[in-house]
């Protein structure tokens, strides 16, 4: 990892908010691309937290899937795997009809208990040419474990980019919260600070410890983008089954 990790916990620690809800700031847009960061504090320790977080089925919000139902959603922890969503039969199709799936991203990166890396677009993304990758980091501390969402987006897209960057930056502060939710939360994080650095990247003398001053790296929706630009978080990432 690179030499983050200690800075960012100590930011963290430094701006937790009162509230048991993760927050998350846009920390970086412009043409064409932009960074959310959402952190939060939860008790569980970093490989129960894992479990949890590669179960999208128990904290992932309904209202952001295809199906409207959560209990559609699964993530393959591997390499290659997805995190994809099963559709229901439609009503009146023949019984020969098998059921159609979505998928939301493709693994990259599963490290048990420290990074989740996932590759796609998401929500109103999924219909834009652009490149989206979401690296989830899980930090032990003193009271459990940092987690980390960080959402980097660049690329071409029908929207402008500081209304889409606003509505993801909300979407992906709603699912953190609900994550942070089913492992109770400690507090909430603050966002802020400098765009962090890839915590993939091996320490200089090949191991993969964190170096004091690491940070962690980590860091659907709805229907087709229409001609005018989204104004808020449900314009954009509304129920996608409605379309």
């Amino acid at each position: 990892m690179l030499k983050s990790t200690t800075a960012m916990i100590a930011a963290c620690a430094a701006l937790y908010l009162t509230s048991g809800h993760a927050s998350a700031e846009v920390i970086k847009e412009g043409d064409g691309g932009f960074v959310t960061r959402d952190a939060a504090v939860v008790k569980a320790a970093p490989f129960d937290a894992w479990q949890a977080l590669i179960t999208p089925s128990k904290w992932w919000n309904s209202s952001h899937t295809w199906s409207a139902d959560a209990e559609n959603l699964y993530i393959s922890p591997q390499g290659g795997g997805c995190f994809c969503e099963l559709l229901p039969v439609p009503k009146g199709a023949p019984e020969t009809i098998r059921r159609g799936s979505a998928q939301h991203m493709v693994v990259v990166l599963a490290d048990p208990g420290r990074v989740l890396r996932m590759r796609g677009g998401l929500g109103p993304l999924q219909s834009e040419p652009v490149q989206g990758v979401l690296t989830i980091t899980l930090t032990p501390s003193d009271k459990g474990t940092v987690i980390v969402f960080e959402y980097v987006v660049g690329g071409y897209m029908r929207f402008e980019t500081p209304e889409i960057a606003k509505a993801v930056d909300g979407v992906m502060s709603q699912q953190l919260a609900g994550l942070a939710k089913l492992l109770g939360p400690v507090t909430a994080a603050s966002a802020k600070g400098k765009a962090a650095k890839p915590a993939d990247d091996p320490a200089p003398d090949g191991s993969d410890e964190a170096e004091p001053g690491d940070e962690p790296r980590v860091g659907a929706s709805d229907a087709k983008p229409a001609p005018k630009k989204p104004s808020t978080v449900d314009e954009a990432f509304g129920p996608m089954g409605d379309e």
